[in-house]
């Protein structure tokens, strides 16, 4: 494949991931001003691109330290300028920027944090023996270099080596921002993470985590742990971004659940079906009764029964989970986990001309659970509330 057509922009126009055309390394000769001390792979910036650009690698004192990005010219160019104050320096300061290159269209948000650690790490190589302005090291910087574009392209991480010290270098997936926490949706940790030691969270975490056990909403959790609301969202939010926790509709007995498609699973998939009996089992002691696992048959019956107008409540009256060692809870939970099942949800609108201010709230975007949890009153209530008014309208959804 030839240069050409790797430069070709996507016909989309939007930004793709691309791979790291070059690195540079460029710093400011007393002399010369700004200048390219060294690049892999040679030549691929060259002296009239960097004379259009050098303004804005090598800028002022007062963006020192943070993350630039120049787009010009067919190239994104992301660099982190640092200077060095020292009286050892030609004019008391040294002055470099490590610089990814990439073709203009990529998207390069990712490689931020990798710019910012290997610039980091520059420095203080340079702190401690003169590294990056000591001329003889010219050779090693090129094959430094070199090696970390190889093998950042090739396997998205990279190990450096120089001495006594070692560093890490890895280009993180890029996700999208998961959705606002609510107050009423239910924290749940995901499999693989329980047992992760509590030290290892922060201090946020480490108080909020005793709460977390499927069952209470995020504003229970908060008042719980004695953590501002707001506080708590955000290291939920974190905690969904990097898949450590999901969030569920909160388990009420007046919910409306409904079977998907992907209940087919439990049919097709031998390791799900055992994960789910295991999973749904009542428990009566701390072991489990691997004897009296509840069969698959009476899980996809309820699992199935599932649908429009029929609540949790009276899917139980009805079928006795339990007398069939389902515990309904965990039955709900796990369906709701795996996309087996999803809620169905109750969305109040006021109709009338003058609304009081809990009708305030009956817009037809606020479900029943947020309005229990703005309002503090349990569903119930606000069920017989709604059932009594005849300026309200119910929507599910």
């Amino acid at each position: 494949m030839d240069r050409e057509q790797l430069h070709r922009e996507p016909k989309s126009g939007k930004a793709k991931d691309g791979p790291i055309r070059c690195i540079l390394l460029s710093e400011f000769h007393v002399v010369a001003g700004s200048k390219i001390s060294c690049q892999v792979p040679e030549n691929f910036i060259t002296k009239e691109v960097f004379d259009s650009i050098r303004t804005y690698i090598i800028p002022k004192p007062q963006l020192q330290r943070c993350i630039l990005t120049i787009n010009t010219l067919g190239h994104k160019v992301i660099g982190y300028p640092v200077r060095i104050n020292h009286v050892r320096y030609q004019r008391n300061f040294f002055y470099f920027n490590l610089c990814f290159v990439f073709d203009s269209w990529s998207r390069t948000v990712q490689y931020e944090a990798v710019v910012k650690k290997l610039a980091e790490y520059l420095l203080m190589m340079e702190e401690e023996g003169s590294f990056l302005s000591n001329a003889e090291n010219n050779g090693n910087i090129c094959n430094l270099l070199s090696c970390i574009l190889r093998d950042l392209n090739q396997r998205q991480v990279a190990t450096i080596v120089e001495g006594d010290t070692t560093i890490y270098l890895k280009i993180g997936p890029l996700k999208a921002d998961p959705p606002a926490v609510q107050d009423h949706q239910v924290p749940l940790m995901c499999r693989g993470f329980e047992d992760t030691d509590p030290d290892s969270w922060d201090l946020t975490t480490q108080q909020v985590l005793p709460f977390i056990n499927g069952i209470n909403h995020v504003a229970r959790i908060a008042a719980e742990a004695d953590v501002e609301n707001q506080l708590v969202k955000s290291c939920i939010q974190n905690l969904v971004y990097y898949g450590v926790m999901q969030l569920l509709p909160l388990l009420k007995y007046s919910n409306v659940y409904m079977c998907t498609r992907e209940l087919q699973k439990l049919t097709r998939d031998r390791t799900l079906a055992d994960e789910c009996r295991r999973y749904v089992q009542l428990q009566h002691a701390e072991k489990v009764d691997t004897v009296r696992l509840p069969s698959l048959f009476s899980i996809l019956q309820l699992y199935s029964q599932m649908t429009h107008g029929v609540t949790l409540r009276s899917l139980c009256q009805r079928l006795c989970p339990r007398d069939n060692n389902i515990d309904e809870r965990k039955l709900v939970s796990f369906g709701l986990q795996h996309n087996l099942i999803r809620c169905i949800n109750k969305y109040p609108i006021f109709t009338g001309s003058i609304p009081t201010p809990k009708h305030k709230l009956y817009t037809g975007l606020n479900s029943l659970d947020e309005i229990c949890c703005k309002t503090g009153l349990s569903p119930s209530r606000i069920e017989q509330e709604i059932d009594m008014d005849s300026n309200v309208t119910v929507i599910w959804k």
